[in-house]
């Protein structure tokens, strides 16, 4: 047993199935609970955009509070500090005779070089890492890391092949107990929260962050029958039953990959398993790929020429740029889109193969400046599937065919043959029908 544990949350904000608590629930008899709002994620980057844009400030925001609260009620707090992780876990180390520290394994390569950092500067500490985020163990999967085949379908065929399905593990149920705090831990409850960005984005109708709202909304879609005609549904542009929507929970971890899938398979078993209820099993190993992809590839996630080293024929027009980010291109599904995101911080799928497939192809510009974006305003955003999808679209990364082009009139004329979403978020503007561009050189790479 170690006298005093600190469990570092990341994107694993939930109490119902995190066996990251569990083991240092276990493993202690005190336990600290801290999460870091890095004051990085709000300032300019390398492409001058944030990394945490409001919409997903508020979502993240609400999680926590959310997840304060469920530990508040067995006993513990959660000390939400605004500094980066070296600064707040060396001053708990420093205030606290701390014995382990607990993670989750992450796909983003600056969380895992904090992990690493952490490591070596605290080498007496014991360091526990637990897989928390995807459906299966890095030691299930039917091949090694260095072995990750290098397409999604291979990857599923490996896995449907050995039946694997049936491999993963049942979710764990809340605890209903936790070891308590150490003595004097409210005294640093304000402190460490003290400046924390202020929500400028009103509340959402129906994303409301945190594990109470992710529950039951998971609960909600599967006593519909919504399951039952996923597939000929998921497409839609607006419509919010149309998709399952889990994708904000899931990327900061209010709610677990097996956990929809033991409700996917509870629905299966009562109302019978068809090709729309595997295509949500489907989606979820898209997710899983994504992760173990960003595992893998590290770095070569953000680079330019992606994992294939290919370098794309874009560039970089601020013009085109501005007029991407605010929906006022010549392309009136695209700015109907970007108008849905930039209002709302959501984005169906099929809008995000769209804008994005404009971005590279019509707008010829750098996709990862698209990426960027989309980290920017998404309160969806996952770092393994967004930059892994970006890269697949931009012909750099996962897909065997390679720099894949949407037809954007046909594509609307498919899923808005109306013009009902393009009028619904203003989508057609007067665009200007050719590029100025005279005056305004491509930034090389």
């Amino acid at each position: 047993m170690y006298r005093i544990g600190l469990v570092w949350l990341q994107d694993d904000l939930r109490l119902d199935d995190n066996p990251l608590i569990h083991r240092a629930a276990d493993e202690c008899e005190q336990l600290l609970f801290v999460y870091c709002v890095n004051p990085k994620w709000f300032q300019h980057n390398r492409y001058g955009l944030i990394t945490v844009g409001a919409h997903r400030w508020r979502f993240l925001l609400e999680s926590l509070t959310e997840l304060r609260k469920q530990l508040q009620a067995l006993g513990q707090e959660l000390i939400v500090s605004y500094q980066s992780p070296l600064h707040t876990l060396a001053e708990l180390f420093g205030q606290f005779p701390i014995d382990a520290l607990y993670s989750s394994e992450h796909a983003g390569q600056y969380e895992r070089t904090y992990q690493r950092l952490l490591q070596q500067r605290y080498p007496l500490i014991k360091h526990q890492q637990v897989n928390n985020n995807t459906l299966f163990n890095s030691n299930q999967l039917p091949f090694s890391l260095a072995e990750l085949p290098d397409s999604f379908s291979k990857f599923r065929r490996k896995l449907e092949q050995q039946d694997l399905r049936q491999a993963i593990a049942t979710p764990l149920a809340m605890p209903r107990q936790l070891p308590p705090p150490p003595n004097f831990v409210g005294a640093l409850l304000e402190h460490h929260a003290a400046g924390l960005p202020a929500i400028t984005t009103p509340h959402h109708a129906e994303f409301n962050g945190g594990e109470l709202a992710a529950q039951q909304h998971l609960n909600s879609y599967f006593a519909s029958a919504a399951a039952s005609t996923y597939k000929t549904t998921r497409n839609a542009l607006d419509e919010w039953s149309a998709s399952t929507k889990f994708s904000a929970w899931l990327a900061n971890g209010s709610l677990s990959a097996r956990r929809i899938h033991a409700q996917l398979c509870a629905y299966e078993a009562q109302q019978g398993a068809n090709e729309s209820s595997y295509w949500i099993f489907f989606e979820l190993l898209w997710r899983e790929y994504f992760h173990w992809y960003a595992r893998h590839h590290q770095q070569r996630l953000f680079k330019f020429t992606g994992i294939q080293d290919k370098r794309p024929q874009t560039s970089f027009y601020s013009s085109r740029w501005q007029q991407w980010c605010s929906g006022t291109t010549a392309y009136p599904i695209v700015n109907a889109c970007m108008n849905q995101l930039n209002a709302t911080g959501y984005m169906s799928n099929r809008g995000r193969q769209l804008v994005a497939s404009c971005f590279v192809h019509e707008l010829e510009l750098d996709w990862r400046y698209g990426a960027a974006f989309f980290e920017q305003q998404l309160i969806d955003y996952d770092v393994a599937s967004n930059w892994g999808n970006w890269q697949y679209l931009a012909g750099v990364g996962a897909d065997p065919r390679g720099h894949r082009r949407f037809d954007l009139a046909k594509q609307t004329q498919q899923y808005d043959p109306k013009g009902e979403f393009i009028e619904r978020w203003q989508g057609d503007v007067a665009a200007q029908s050719e590029w100025i561009d005279a005056a305004d050189w491509p930034i090389q790479n």
